[in-house]
């Protein structure tokens, strides 16, 4: 039985997706809402977003990308965004197909640079793994999975069933909306990227999707995807904010052992998103990576 969220009042239909822009494709598992753009003949690069926020976390890189020539690739997972929340169980082979199916229904058959935020890491990660012929080049933008993230009260809520679902029915979006906050080092980006961010709230199904999530421990240890992909001769870069609270910095460490030809960079006075806080510092490494032959 649907279970009552508080802050879950409309369901997610043609006529909402009218007017949210981007475009739709339905797959296997559900309607993926994404966005195409740049040089068609260019090196396509895939953007892979994180736990809960959708495809507009990467806004400055993909702008960015598509006017350096790429033909840059940006969706929501399921769950997120205006994609779909199907009932299912949100666990790494879930994301990695929706991803692939993605991949073959909008037709880009050539190699794929993949980049991963947060845990969106694991997933990119795992697509390079599962599917090595079709991924060139893997962007890590401080990936989850080094040590296990889910230990808050909050998130160990999560995993108790049905205590939880009255838990999080009540407190709806709030916890989620106001802990987004722990991204930014800088405090003055985050009112605006919290109204955006509360938008797909708003849809039925959302925090089941979130829920089922954590219990499939998307944001536990994935140190043995990241020790497989070290021992491929696949390019890597590894970018982290210096001052992250979400996935602390020193988990870099664990990654760096375990994919050791990884190219490493840290964008001071940072949080968790560098990309989208610091991009005139990241864009220039990401391009110069993705350049390389």
């Amino acid at each position: 039985m649907p279970f009552p969220y508080r802050d879950e009042i409309k369901e997610l239909n043609e006529e909402v997706r009218k007017s949210a822009g981007g475009s739709f494709v339905q797959l296997p598992d559900g309607i993926t809402h994404y966005e195409l753009s740049g040089n068609e003949s260019g090196e396509v690069v895939v953007l892979v977003h994180g736990f809960s926020v959708p495809y507009f976390i990467y806004d400055p890189t993909f702008e960015f990308l598509s006017q350096s020539g790429f033909h840059v690739l940006r969706y929501d997972l399921f769950g997120r965004g205006y994609s779909d929340r199907p009932h299912a169980r949100y666990h790494l082979d879930f994301f990695v197909r929706q991803l692939a199916d993605l991949l073959d229904a909008l037709r880009l058959t050539r190699r794929v640079n993949l980049v991963g935020l947060s845990m969106g890491g694991p997933i990119a990660a795992a697509c390079a793994l599962r599917h090595t012929g079709r991924a060139s080049k893997l962007v890590l933008i401080d990936p989850c999975g080094a040590k296990p993230i889910d230990t808050t009260p909050t998130v160990r809520l999560a995993r108790v069933p049905i205590l939880a679902e009255i838990a999080y029915g009540q407190m709806g979006s709030r916890n989620l909306i106001n802990g987004v906050a722990n991204d930014f080092f800088d405090p003055s980006l985050v009112q605006y990227f919290q109204e955006r961010y509360k938008i797909q709230m708003q849809y039925k199904g959302f925090m089941r999707s979130i829920l089922s999530t954590i219990r499939e421990n998307m944001l536990g240890s994935k140190m043995e995807l990241y020790r497989s992909l070290g021992k491929l001769d696949k390019k890597t870069l590894l970018l982290w904010g210096r001052n992250d609270r979400t996935v602390p910095f020193e988990h870099s460490d664990l990654l760096r052992r375990a994919m050791p030809r990884a190219e490493f960079h840290v964008i001071e006075n940072c949080g968790h998103i560098p990309h989208y806080e610091r991009p005139n510092e990241v864009n220039p490494i990401l391009l110069k990576f993705l350049r390389q032959v």
